[in-house]
């Protein structure tokens, strides 16, 4: 059977008769003390719903906000990084694949470089993270050459696959 908004009202108006009834018949002192009480829980729960989420949100956006504007530093700085590098010349073929012989003898015998046409490839061997960082930023500068694949898989002494770059030619 199917309960209808109709036919909880009499039991409502009867459960809530019944709690009118026994409040009544409360002391007055008790009677207080029943009103302290629900005012005291309609407190707790206004804080608990309404207060106390926006009140830890207004506690934590400074730092949100400190951070956000952290990322927006790094971003603009990247972003004027790239417009740089973007303006710089492109460096003739023959002195980017000196620049590009020269920064791989750096890696040692882990490196072994072959270029073809406006491609370089680089395989390498157990190579660390900072030897690999120093070489990239050694042949982004002196050949004006970027990565546009990379294949590598870090191993217990370092990475070791094969990255291609794409060397700029000089107009």
């Amino acid at each position: 059977m199917k309960k209808t908004p109709s036919s909880l009202t009499p039991r409502w108006q009867a459960f809530s008769a019944d709690l009118r009834a026994r409040f009544q018949a409360l002391a007055p002192r008790e009677q207080t003390a029943v009103r302290l009480g629900a005012l005291a829980l309609a407190v707790l729960l206004v804080w608990l719903i309404a207060v106390q989420p926006a009140w830890r949100t207004l506690r934590q956006t400074p730092a949100q906000l400190d951070q956000v504007e952290q990322a927006l530093q790094e971003m603009q700085s990247l972003a004027a990084e790239a417009r740089e590098l973007r303006a710089t010349p492109p460096v003739p073929a023959a002195q980017a694949a000196e620049a590009l012989q020269a920064a791989s003898t750096h890696l040692g015998a882990g490196a072994r470089l072959s270029i073809n046409g406006d491609r370089a490839q680089l395989t390498i061997t157990e190579i660390d993270s900072t030897a690999l960082q120093a070489w990239l930023g050694e042949v982004r500068n002196a050949a004006r050459a970027r990565p546009v694949e990379a294949k590598l898989q870090r191993g217990p002494r370092g990475y070791t696959g094969t990255l291609v770059l794409a060397l700029g030619t000089a107009p």
